[in-house]
């Protein structure tokens, strides 16, 4: 199932077949936030579980999804299992949000133990009954249109997500660099 831009489904059909020529693929058009499409996309999924992915994020394989489903399958408690790298970098917490009016968005309020903190990707697979459940309690508390990821949602819920390490290529791209990094691991072939 792919949520595509209104008015870009055809395309979206035809890049599914040239990426996965073997795939049964269903394209709905999406809406006008990401909750939105994520919302619609569902309307058409039958079954327990089911796996989310941005297409910000060209170089999944099989095997990341396909372990990302087993985390979750693998544990009945759990509601989701998300991708997610561990975080290397020393991260900082400013004193007010970027780009705000706010005074401080440049200014340290503290540093935050990396050893704790996680970059969360996709695929992020869910419990259908629970990821409903948690988007219709967002929906009603107006958080649903803020959420970045469905797995928040789970967790404002009160529901477990679990984490699967993912490697350095399931990177997103949203800059010429990010492509070009793209377009060179493909051109490199299979790891």
């Amino acid at each position: 199932m792919i949520a595509a831009p209104a008015g870009f489904e055809r395309e979206a059909e035809l890049a599914a077949g040239l990426a996965a020529p073997k795939a049964a693929v269903v394209v709905t058009p999406g809406g006008a936030t990401r909750a939105a499409s994520i919302e619609l996309a569902l309307d058409h999924v039958r079954g327990d579980l089911v796996a989310i992915h941005d297409a910000a994020r060209p170089l999944i394989t099989p095997g990341l999804v396909d372990r990302v489903l087993a985390r979750l399958a693998a544990d009945p408690e759990a509601a989701a299992a998300i991708a997610a790298a561990p975080l290397t970098d020393t991260v900082k917490r400013s004193r007010a949000a970027r780009g705000g009016e706010a005074e401080g968005a440049d200014v340290v309020a503290e540093t935050l133990d990396r050893d704790l903190l996680w970059a969360a990707q996709t695929p992020q697979a869910f419990r259908l009954g629970a990821l409903r459940d948690a988007q219709r309690r967002a929906a009603g508390e107006d958080r649903l249109a803020a959420a970045t990821d469905e797995a928040s949602l789970i967790e404002l819920a009160g529901g477990r997500v679990l984490l699967e390490e993912t490697g350095s290529a399931n990177f997103k791209v949203t800059t010429g660099a990010d492509l070009a990094a793209a377009e060179a691991l493909v051109a490199s072939g299979p790891a």
